[in-house]
């Protein structure tokens, strides 16, 4: 038996990855103009990331964790 891939995990963690992309373009845009700004927008920026990361290692895990009994036989 086989582990389905969640798609909706996945799917959330493209969108974290999304937003990723959309807050770094704006610490670009931001980086001569507004340091601040452009200081808020990475420290998001590297939370989405965070948070994708998580969630695509939980997806890995469970497929991993499925398949190991398999392994070991």
């Amino acid at each position: 038996m086989s582990q389905q891939i969640d798609v909706n995990q996945l799917n959330q963690a493209k969108a974290n990855v999304t937003l990723t992309q959309q807050l770094l373009t704006q610490a670009i845009e931001k980086a001569t103009s507004d340091q601040a700004l452009a200081q808020e927008a990475i420290k998001q920026a590297t939370a989405e990331i965070a948070q994708a990361q998580t969630t695509v290692s939980q997806v890995q895990s469970a497929l991993q964790t499925q398949a190991s009994p398999y392994e070991s036989e």
